[in-house]
This record gives C-alpha cells, sequence and structure tokens, in this order.
C-alpha cells in the first residue's frame, strides 16, 4: 500500500513498550498529519522521550503499530536508514563530535552515511548554519559553542538528512534561560515552514503558542488531548489540572 500526504504520516496504535517488569506505555494510539505539530507534555517518567525512540526504531516496542508514510516502523525488513532520513531527532544531549567542527557536524551523515557529493553537502551545510544563524562559528569546535549554540548545530545536522518529520526531546531541558530562546526561535521557524513536529517539552508557553495539538501523558497513558487552548483552560481530567497547575 502506498502512502498519500492525506493519510497520517505517523501512525501510532495501541503502542505498549516494556522496559523488563515496567510498563512503560500503555497502548497510546494517535496519528500525525504532514505538517502537524504535536507537543506531548506529562511529568518525568510518564513515556513521553521512549515514545520518541520508539517511532525513530531506536528501541523496539512490545506490541502494537507506527508507522511513517505507511511503513511500519518495526517491521523487521525496515532500512532503519531510510527511516531515519524521514524521521529527524534532536535530544536533550547535543552529541556533537567533539573533534569535528561544527561544519564538519553537520556534514557527516550525508558524506558517510548517504554518500552523497562532499561539495553539495558543504554547500547545503553552509545554508543550514546560516538558517540556525551560526555562520560565524561554522569552523567552532563543540567546546568552543554555548549550550544553545550546540543544540542549535544539532538541529542543523539534523536537517541535512532533508528529513519529513522532526522530533525534539526536551531539547531545552540543559540549557540556560537565555540560551532556550535561541533554540525555541529556530524551532519556531521550521513551524512556520510547515516542517511536521513532534515535541516532548517543558516550555508551556512555547508549547501554547505553537502546537496544533497537545497529549498529556500520565503513567504510560493519554490522559486528555486537545488544541491547547482547550488544554490550558479547560483541562477536564484533574492529573491533567494538577500538573499544568505546577507548571504554570
Amino acid at each position: 500500500m502506498t502512502w498519500t500526504p492525506d493519510q497520517p504520516i505517523v501512525a501510532i496504535k495501541d503502542v505498549h513498550k516494556s522496559f523488563g517488569e515496567v510498563e512503560v506505555l500503555k497502548g497510546l494510539t494517535f496519528d500525525v498529519a504532514k505538517g502537524d505539530v504535536i507537543c506531548i507534555i506529562g511529568p518525568s517518567g510518564s513515556g513521553k522521550s521512549t515514545l520518541l525512540r520508539c517511532i525513530n526504531a531506536l528501541i523496539p516496542i512490545n506490541e502494537g503499530s507506527i508507522k511513517v508514510e505507511g511503513q511500519e516502523v518495526h517491521d523487521p525488513e525496515l532500512d532503519e536508514l531510510a527511516l531515519r532520513r524521514k524521521v529527524g531527532m534532536v535530544f536533550q544531549q547535543f552529541n556533537l563530535f567533539p573533534h569535528k567542527t561544527a561544519i564538519e557536524n553537520v556534514m557527516m551523515a550525508p558524506v558517510h552515511v548517504l554518500k552523497q557529493d562532499k561539495a553539495e553537502v558543504e554547500e547545503q551545510a553552509h545554508r543550514l548554519m546560516a538558517k540556525v544563524r551560526l555562520q560565524d562559528k561554522e569552523q567552532s569546535y563543540p567546546g568552543e559553542l554555548s549550550g544553545g549554540q550546540q543544540q542549535r548545530v544539532a538541529i542543523a545536522r539534523s536537517l541535512a538528512m532533508n528529513p519529513q518529520v522532526m522530533m525534539f526531546d526536551e531539547v531545552t531541558s540543559a540549557l540556560d534561560p537565555e540560551t532556550v530562546k535561541e533554540v525555541l526561535f529556530t524551532i519556531r521557524e521550521l513551524v512556520e515552514e510547515g516542517m511536521t513536529c513532534l515535541l516532548v517539552t517543558h516550555e508551556m508557553g512555547f508549547a501554547r503558542e505553537i502546537a496544533d495539538h497537545m497529549y498529556f501523558t500520565d503513567n504510560g497513558v493519554i490522559v486528555e488531548h486537545g488544541p491547547p487552548s482547550t488544554l490550558f483552560n479547560e483541562a477536564k481530567d484533574p492529573r491533567t489540572q494538577e500538573f499544568l497547575s505546577q507548571i504554570l
């Protein structure tokens, strides 16, 4: 069956995931349409980051189905490289190669993994460094950059694979408040350009501003979901109300 853009770009159905005896995801189901911005919020340990890693096939699921552009992510025949080209992921930790300059970090996967032409990759890397407003830091090493600058290099590196979907896993939680703004600005620009985004975030003001739909998860289940205006102003479940009262 071929995927068409009117179908969900990411379809999650009854996903369960356990680590040993601990069930972390208990039957999550939702769809992401192309161009959607989905924010997943909830207390620590509620399975948010695990879900993103399952979508990217970084960890296997126990049961259920995750499809990206119609392709079952946990099919044993899956081409994981093809999946990771489609679904970019930016983590809380920047995971940059310390011995490579910023622009070399951006170029590595397209050159070494995708075997693309180095001159073309370099041209694209210059564009991406400008896009994240770090064109003057191309030759800097990660250790010479602030946390926010490193995170923006990590975003550029993910964009170098030309993904259809970008996932952000608490990308600002390790940053000081000043550099958080730079990273959120970069993500906001991607959203404005129509990139499909899934964000696990504690930045509620930002989520309210950019999300089309929000999911509040607790203890491995979706407790409540809806557009930000509904979730923030008319939350019905006591767990949602309590969580929002603590962080807003």
